[in-house]
């Protein structure tokens, strides 16, 4: 465990808050907290603490406004505007994520790379070189049922690979490609590699990190390779001992790591206008002085 999530956790003790785990290594929620208002340094540190074990922490009834949002967020590092999202006049990193229409479906589709894995699974702004570190996503307007959210522990996922898939991934690198969303609004970016199997800075845990909607490839493998590696990963993720699914509701909110954890929304709704906001926490700029 790194210096600062000990004291994270020794902070942890003087606050009141409730952590109540929902599976055994992913998934929390948290009573005794009125995230509406600023939070003491006991408060914060008990709720980074179990964002850290936990990869993934959920809140009932608290119904944030979007300055609510923005204020509850900065508590733990500085926001991020990202270039591709619709987002609020007023809040710039508050973004609103709505169900596509078909225009934008079929848009998806002139984009979609055919050698690719492709599935909903992934982490937000893996396209970027220095990735977002957290996200907080508020429900703002909810279908009757269905819309469920599920979180994957990547660490554990790759905790449960074989020693030979082990030791394959090791010193691989994998493609996120966003340029198509990020060339539709003016902007670009190289395409960036991570390692397959990351190391998370805070708590050393070694984690299976690849987004499968960003048109993943594994650097230096051929296609067939690669894919059957990808392939491989995916079904990690989709093994339910290794997810938390959170069945949505007014006043929910959720803030997870984002280094620690995939996720995929489930679209079962029709065409109910399902509303989320979600605004993201920028990572410590690891490469800016090399």
């Amino acid at each position: 465990m790194s210096v600062v999530t000990l004291q994270a956790a020794e902070s942890a003790t003087a606050s009141q808050i409730k952590v109540r785990p929902l599976e055994p290594t992913i998934g929390a929620e948290i009573d005794g907290v009125d995230i509406t208002k600023p939070l003491s340094d006991a408060d914060r540190d008990a709720i980074k603490a179990a964002i850290l074990k936990h990869k993934v922490v959920f809140f009932r009834d608290q119904h944030l406004t979007p300055e609510q949002h923005a204020d509850f967020a900065v508590q733990f590092g500085p926001l991020y505007v990202h270039p591709s999202t619709r987002h609020n006049d007023k809040i710039a990193p508050l973004h609103k994520i709505e169900p596509p229409d078909a225009e934008r479906i079929a848009k998806w589709k002139t984009w979609a790379d055919p050698d690719q894995v492709a599935s909903g699974y992934h982490t937000d702004t893996s396209w970027r070189l220095v990735p977002t570190w957290g996200a907080v996503l508020r429900a703002v307007n909810l279908p009757e049922v269905g819309g469920d959210t599920i979180w994957v522990d990547a660490g554990k996922a790759y905790e449960d690979l074989s020693d030979e898939l082990k030791a394959r991934l090791e010193g691989l690198h994998v493609t996120h490609d966003f340029r198509d969303a990020l060339k539709e609004n003016g902007h670009d970016y190289p395409i960036v590699a991570h390692p397959i199997v990351r190391t998370h800075r805070e708590t050393g845990q070694k984690i299976l990190w690849v987004n499968f909607t960003q048109k993943p490839h594994i650097i230096g493998l051929d296609l067939a390779e690669g894919r059957a590696l990808l392939t491989k990963i995916l079904d990690q993720y989709r093994k339910p001992e290794y997810q938390v699914r959170f069945s949505w509701r007014p006043g929910s909110v959720v803030f997870w790591d984002n280094r620690a954890a995939v996720h995929i929304a489930i679209r079962d709704y029709g065409d109910f206008p399902r509303l989320m906001e979600r605004i993201l926490i920028q990572d410590e700029p690891l490469y800016a002085n090399l």
